[in-house]
């Protein structure tokens, strides 16, 4: 969430960032933030005052006791009474205006990054390049949903009957594609650095609040309500909060993290060709990158995660394009996200497969995430992920891209984890 230095310090840039998002009453709810504080810091600021008081009071009863005044310590008495009253009342008026204004700060998203474009929607957003050739496929070509029932290697009818729409069964060939980009992924993230994780798959509700999933996107995660955990939606989540509450050292940053898991989302999408087969999935593995960074170098951090993923794409042998994402299609808790896409030769259009995003501050305030410089003081670092990369689109590229006559060839680098290199 949003520090309150940041929106009274830069409140002009803070309003000017957020308007890009089209935020209805931003200036109403930024003046509230405003107002909450400030009845928070003079409540406290009234009670302390009150305090020394009390303080000073009780080392004068102290000294009319040694004197044998007791009478006169009684007087007084009674203003300790009246102040330990005051005090109670300051109290419970700065937990009001703490919680209140905790509850408001969990509603403003992040403020975009300067190079951030406006605009309300995904057509608004930039291009920023465009790599690799779009295949020309023979008369007769197929979208993957029709190839994968024509080779039988992924079957949506086993899910609906196993779980319901939009949790597919990966069947030979298919399940081993899955296997063998995950590894693929995996191999390549710890050659660049990453250490690899394997974290939970279930998180409890303060990991949620902590990476910023909550409470925005309470209605999209499956929640199991009898132990009050959610399933995740990426891994970004359990992996970044492996650092809630922690202070790393400058010396430690950056620390480079990750893992492969399933991800869940209730909230797939709408029906329409653009959802169908494994473009919107209910359940889909995805191997995430995440970076803590020092706040001086995230953004040559994101820069390099970027290019990183494109070289995945590359490797891969799949025509992609980067696009900025502008301030209505960004994620609530971003400052600035790259979008790569593919293009899929057989549909005809680009299909999203990885997000990278700087959070700059946003998550790592919520987390309490810190690291502590030379000088012994400690300041919180900036957080980073990116999906490197979601497989459901990857694999859809693949088979349509690569799709003959006479079967589907498969990309060399994943030969050597295949065992075959066509379908």
């Amino acid at each position: 969430m949003l520090l309150v230095n940041q929106i009274r310090e830069q409140h002009d840039q803070v309003l000017a960032g957020l308007k890009k998002r089209n935020l209805a009453n931003i200036n109403e709810t930024i003046d509230q933030v405003l107002a909450l504080d400030d009845l928070r810091k003079s409540s406290q600021a009234q009670r302390d005052q009150l305090q020394a008081e009390a303080n000073g009071i009780a080392k004068q009863i102290g000294q009319l006791m040694k004197e044998g005044k007791s009478a006169e310590a009684s007087v007084i008495k009674e203003r300790t009474a009246e102040i330990k009253q005051q005090i109670k009342e300051l109290d419970d008026i700065n937990a009001q205006a703490e919680g209140d204004l905790k509850a408001l700060l969990y509603t403003i998203p992040n403020v975009p990054h300067t190079s951030v474009p406006s605009g309300k929607s995904a057509e608004d957003n930039e291009v920023v390049l465009t790599h690799g050739e779009i295949p020309t496929l023979f008369e007769g070509k197929l979208p993957h949903w029709d190839l994968i029932k024509k080779y039988d290697i992924i079957d949506f009818d086993l899910g609906i009957k196993i779980t319901g729409a939009g949790f597919p069964v990966y069947k030979g060939k298919g399940a081993r594609i899955q296997r063998a980009l995950i590894n693929f992924f995996l191999d390549e993230a710890m050659a660049a650095g990453y250490m690899e994780v394997q974290p939970p798959i279930l998180v409890n509700e303060d990991s949620g609040y902590g990476t910023g999933q909550l409470p925005d996107k309470e209605g999209q995660m499956y929640h199991a309500t009898a132990d009050n955990l959610y399933l995740i939606p990426t891994a970004e989540v359990p992996i970044t909060n492996l650092y809630r509450d922690v202070i790393l050292n400058e010396s430690d940053l950056p620390v480079k993290n990750v893992g492969y898991t399933p991800c869940f989302r209730r909230e797939a999408g709408s029906w329409g060709a653009h959802v169908r087969g494994l473009n919107r999935l209910h359940q889909f593995d995805k191997v995430e990158i995440v970076q803590i960074t020092h706040p001086d170098q995230s953004y040559e951090a994101l820069e390099s995660m970027s290019a990183y993923v494109q070289g995945l794409l590359q490797k891969l042998e799949l025509p992609y394009r980067v696009l900025r994402l502008c301030g209505g299609d960004m994620g609530f808790t971003s400052a600035l996200t790259y979008d790569m896409e593919v293009f899929s030769a057989a549909q005809e259009r680009w299909l999203e497969v990885s997000s990278v995003s700087n959070f700059e501050t946003y998550q790592t305030n919520r987390l309490k995430l810190r690291f502590r410089g030379e000088d012994k003081k400690t300041q919180l670092a900036h957080s980073l992920n990116g999906s490197a990369l979601a497989l459901p689109r990857i694999v859809a590229a693949i088979l349509e891209n690569n799709q003959t006559e006479d079967g589907i060839l498969m990309p060399k680098v994943l030969h050597p984890y295949l065992g075959f290199d066509r379908i």
